[in-house]
């Protein structure tokens, strides 16, 4: 697992320095929603194939992570699509990732005395780090959490990462009352892997919205995906 990470944070500070700052979320999230569908859906497809495929999973590389979590945030994604509505989070993810998932090995570096760069700032959200979704009446987080909060946890210093807010909320099926404790205990997951994975439990302050502040609007009573969730925000250095 550590030697994992340790890949996956190289591969980000490559990629970062091969692509200019923001481009391609901000390119993908401008584009018209007929386009997005078919680009997403696309992306989504290619992610799911490698995540199946025996040659990828037995690889020497990391691109079946990649491709396991480029089919998530995509198809999160094309969930929002789908009601005509652009989620900025997984699009994010689901670029990065499906970067991540086709980028070509870089070229053996050549020797020589040239100091590294100081480390990158980039791809560090400023307000929400990560978006967890959990299952109806779950506590569970999904399978993808470990990724995410590993990457949160070795990167919170190159970040400037502070303090840590794990928001729990639900969707609008089930009581009030009974909501906010499932809200809050979803929450006190993420956060007890979130120390696991070498936070400090003193920078993490956990709580429950229950179903006051959904993702989508929906009627009482509706089971809706995208509002089962857990939300990390981040207060980086030099922020209010």
């Amino acid at each position: 697992m550590a030697h994992q990470g340790q890949w996956m944070a190289g591969a980000l500070a490559a990629l970062l320095l091969a692509q200019p700052s923001g481009a391609m979320a901000q390119a993908l999230a401008d584009r018209p929603i007929g386009e997005l569908k078919t680009e997403v859906r696309s992306r989504y497809d290619a992610a799911l194939a490698m995540s199946i495929d025996p040659a990828v999973a037995a690889a020497d590389s990391n691109s079946y992570a990649w491709a396991s979590e480029a089919k998530v945030q995509c198809g999160i994604a094309l969930g929002f699509l789908k009601s005509n509505s652009k989620d900025a989070e997984s699009l994010r993810r689901c670029d990065f990732a499906y970067g991540m998932m086709t980028r070509q090995p870089a070229p053996p570096a050549e020797a020589a005395l040239v100091p590294p760069p100081p480390p990158s700032t980039e791809n560090c959200p400023p307000e929400v780090a990560s978006t967890f979704y959990f299952d109806w009446d779950s506590t569970t987080p999904p399978a993808d959490a470990a990724q995410s909060v590993a990457f949160m946890a070795e990167n919170r210093t190159r970040c400037g990462w502070t303090n840590f807010t794990v928001v729990g909320h639900t969707d609008r099926s089930g009581p009030d009352s009974y909501n906010d404790g499932l809200a809050l205990r979803r929450a006190q997951a993420i956060a007890d892997m979130m120390g696991g994975a070498g936070i400090p439990a003193g920078t993490i302050a956990v709580s429950g919205m229950g179903e006051r502040q959904p993702r989508v609007q929906t009627v009482d009573g509706q089971r809706t995906p995208e509002n089962r969730r857990v939300e990390v925000e981040v207060n980086a250095m030099g922020g209010q």
